[in-house]
């Protein structure tokens, strides 16, 4: 199977796409300027106690409380509460350890109250970013994540990836973590350590337990709620969960972004450096392999698939729906039994690739089409966890219920994706009223004659829709010709998918985008009749 990872930088967001046999399976957006990301370590305090939830309110500096609960304290908190305390008397020096007793471990039934109390500091590392109107989930049992293992402080364990099937290599892994693991930390083995080198897992054992003491060093010296430490750059974090060697290649349009990710490349896998590679063209990167396209026929209520079935996606605070249907299929079955069969398992494949395409989370139910025969039902709940293996969220699959549903819950941690398909008019901004679609060509004349004339911007990109484009650029002596005639050939326009059809943008030689919106092009027909309307009562 050929993998391929499109990045997508824009000022505002990072858009990351990954596509199997040119097939779009997963899409991430993240912002910028996001915080309160998984892994991401803050200095917080205790705002409010909550015996009723055992639970704990706390304050990270985000616009609602973040949540603590007494079973994410970890059962070595009596240790990670005298490190702190340890660190927090005496500010000029870091604590070791390796040189501390690690005290017992909290009780699993024990109460909030008995272990924290109102205004005491805490660091805290975030489990679940907000979702809706909740704050993150918070955990004190910290970790440090890293291409081949997790490191966790107040702990003497190894645990190798159950994915690692040769009992030889368990042993080999667990004695060499054993030689180079510092005391007083536990370690999760993963399974892309399998066969590596002790150099490099020594190399990244000591990244990981620099990046405690430098979280540490940070924490004594900052005033809560304060950030203390972040993880790697999103592109980069995603890459170090799904890299393989399967991986052709990894496409940016970023030159800063492509350092980090080929930088980052080098490290865990020297001989793959080269499938990192800077995208440059003009032609939008998502356009260029076709993800445009296949988000706007993705994403959406209805979505349809091979044979003309498709399905129905309805979300909820709670839980997600899915309705099957056999659609208008042009190939149907010699009886409806086999016929529902058919459609149910195409059905599956395509519900699996929603699923991680969205990053859908909590409970989903699944109304396929009836099918009387068991055989049949085992035969599509098989295949189900079949094409959920590749799935690396947590989940579990319940059988087909006597009323033909099924039942999914599939771990939550980030937001579910949302992307709106339906486009609102660039014309009329939702009010109704647009102007002669024939006079859009002298609106971007006229936008030209601005950018060149009067902000004196000589070399920039227009983005216009694809239909747009074919007709400014159509024949020999086109539209596109003349103005580059008039205006100089130092600006291009280029087509861009993502784009409404009466839709354009422009961004200088810098990739900003410039803001060519008037007052005009929101509410021209409102300044008009206002205007008219202060004339008559002047005349009166």
């Amino acid at each position: 199977m050929k993998s391929e990872l499109i990045v997508d930088v824009q000022q505002k967001e990072i858009s990351i796409a990954l596509l199997e046999d040119s097939r779009l399976v997963s899409l991430q957006k993240e912002s910028r300027n996001i915080a309160y990301v998984v892994g991401d370590l803050y200095l917080a305090k205790v705002k409010k106690i909550m015996p009723g939830l055992n639970a704990a309110f706390m304050d990270v500096g985000y616009e609602k409380d973040a949540f603590l609960h007494y079973l994410d304290l970890g059962p070595q908190f009596n240790s990670y509460q005298a490190f702190l305390k340890q660190a927090f008397d005496d500010k000029k020096k870091v604590p070791q350890i390796g040189k501390m007793k690690l005290e017992p471990d909290i009780p699993k039934q024990g109460t909030i109250q008995n272990v924290l109390q109102q205004g005491q500091l805490l660091l805290v590392q975030i489990a679940k970013e907000p979702i809706s109107s909740k704050g993150p989930r918070l955990t004190t049992e910290i970790s440090f994540t890293g291409r081949f293992m997790v490191l966790m402080p107040f702990g003497d364990k190894i645990s190798i990836s159950q994915k690692i099937k040769s009992t030889e290599e368990k042993i080999r892994l667990r004695q060499l973590i054993s030689s180079i693991k510092p005391k007083g930390f536990s370690v999760i083995v993963r399974t892309s350590a399998e066969n590596k080198r002790v150099a490099e897992l020594n190399n990244e054992m000591r990244t990981l337990v620099k990046c405690w003491e430098d979280s540490i060093a940070k924490m004594q010296r900052s005033t809560p709620p304060a950030l203390i430490y972040e993880e790697d750059s999103r592109a980069v974090s995603v890459i170090r969960d799904i890299f393989s060697s399967n991986f052709e290649n990894i496409y940016v349009n970023d030159s800063e972004t492509f350092t980090q990710i080929q930088q980052y490349v080098s490290l865990i896998a020297p001989d793959n450096k080269e499938i990192v590679k800077l995208y440059a063209k003009d032609t939008p990167i998502f356009d260029n392999f076709g993800i445009t396209r296949q988000i706007k026929s993705s994403f959406g209520k209805t979505v349809s698939f091979k044979s003309g079935a498709y399905i129905i996606i309805e979300h909820t605070e709670a839980l997600h729906v899915i309705d099957v249907n056999s659609g208008n299929r042009s190939k149907a079955s010699p009886d409806q039994e086999s016929n529902a069969l058919d459609v149910n398992l195409k059905a599956a494949d395509e519900i699996a690739r929603q699923l991680r395409l969205r990053d859908m989370g909590g409970i989903i139910v699944i109304d396929f089409i009836d099918m009387n025969k068991p055989e049949h039902r085992q035969t599509l709940f098989d295949h189900m966890r079949e094409v959920m293996a590749n799935d690396r969220a947590r989940h579990n699959i319940l059988p087909l219920s006597k009323f033909g549903l099924m039942q999914i819950t599939r771990q939550r941690v980030r937001p579910a994706l949302d992307i709106t398909t339906s486009e609102t008019c660039p014309s009329c901004y939702g009010k109704g009223e647009i102007q002669p679609s024939l006079l859009f060509t002298d609106k971007l004349d006229e936008k030209l004659d601005y950018l060149v004339n009067s902000l004196k911007v000589k070399k920039f990109i227009m983005y216009i829709h694809p239909f747009v484009e074919a007709y400014v650029k159509k024949g020999m002596f086109s539209i596109y010709g003349k103005w580059k005639r008039h205006y100089g050939r130092g600006f291009k326009i280029v087509a861009d998918e993502s784009l409404a059809y009466l839709q354009y943008k422009v961004v200088d030689s810098d990739g900003k985008e410039i803001d060519l919106k008037e007052e005009s092009d929101f509410n021209s027909r409102h300044t008009k009749t206002h205007a008219r309307s202060k004339s008559r009562d002047k005349a009166e």
